[in-house]
């Protein structure tokens, strides 16, 4: 891929984690209090049935379970753990927790791809953390240890799920819509049966919870997660990590344009020092002349193999 092509997709990949961002406004806003659960079903089951209606392909064998794996990671308990850690602290703290998600996948990445940790890339998340707590930090805040563990949990489930999603791929003649479909569908169907036993049904829904949700079934999901599976199909697992701390940015801006809170001088520093990591850990441009013999195989290639 061009330097101009890499740019321009993850560019296109960055809307998705742009749009949750504004997750944390909707939820606080919109939403029904302290109902992690049902936030994360209505969002999940919805649209992978939506998805899936562009086509009939089920997952089967092998795909049954990976389905299931990926699905409950990038789905059902990453969307659970951060709406908890959404209710459960203030959006800067959660998200300043969450920024500890790139140097998981940087581990990951090493691993399972023999991918090699560059100083860039540990410059770059050090880059990325620092960048997030400047955006996010008000200040003085209570931590609550529920929604501290959930925000690490968070962190590591979207980290595995990008991971693996990379690892595996998608089945040949699977389109991305069905591929996307499968995996909200999956996460939803995780996420429901402890949303009836644990949280059961809301009482009554008022009209800005209908928009709430709606917005988290049509922009929260089917648009975002179409986009963000494209980009892990076509970007490094730790490209991709680091444009989700595009969130914090987002949310930041969305609650000093509704919520009339303040946007600093420090938080304008730490914006440009998070595009800085992400731009820092952008794909080089593959050299005409091959790969070296003594460098490690690309993450792609494995990939490949793992089909």
């Amino acid at each position: 891929m061009k330097s101009g092509q890499q740019f321009l997709t993850s560019g296109v990949t960055a809307l998705a984690p742009a749009i949750w961002g504004s997750v944390y406004l909707v939820t606080v806003e919109w939403l029904p209090p302290d109902r992690p659960l049902l936030a994360t079903t209505v969002r999940a089951l919805p649209a992978g049935l939506i998805l899936l209606a562009f086509s009939r392909a089920l997952p089967s064998g092998i795909w049954l379970w990976r389905t299931l794996a990926v699905g409950a990671l990038n789905i059902g308990a990453f969307n659970f753990l951060m709406f908890l850690a959404a209710y459960r602290l203030p959006g800067g703290v959660a998200a300043m927790i969450m920024a500890v998600q790139p140097m998981i996948v940087l581990v990951l990445g090493a691993l399972l791809f023999g991918d090699k940790i560059r100083f860039a890339h540990v410059l770059a998340c050090v880059l990325g953390a620092v960048g997030v707590v400047l955006v996010a930090f008000k200040g003085t805040a209570a931590l609550d240890f529920v929604g501290v563990v959930a925000a690490l949990g968070a962190a590591a489930c979207l980290a595995f799920g990008i991971s693996l999603t990379k690892l595996w791929g998608r089945p040949d003649g699977v389109g991305l819509l069905p591929f996307t479909g499968w995996q909200l569908l999956a996460g939803g169907l995780v996420s429901l049966p402890f949303t009836l036993v644990i949280e059961g049904l809301p009482s009554s829904i008022t009209g800005t919870n209908v928009i709430g949700f709606t917005y988290l079934i049509s922009l929260g999901a089917v648009i975002s997660y179409v986009i963000w599976f494209r980009g892990i199909e076509r970007l490094p697992v730790l490209t991709i990590s680091f444009l989700a701390l595009c969130s914090p940015i987002v949310a930041t801006l969305l609650g000093y344009t509704f919520r009339d809170e303040t946007l600093s001088i420090l938080q304008v520093v730490g914006i440009l020092v998070i595009l800085a990591a992400v731009v820092l850990v952008q794909p080089r441009p593959v050299k005409p002349a091959g790969v070296a013999p003594n460098d490690p195989p690309h993450s792609d290639h494995i990939k490949e193999r793992a089909r």
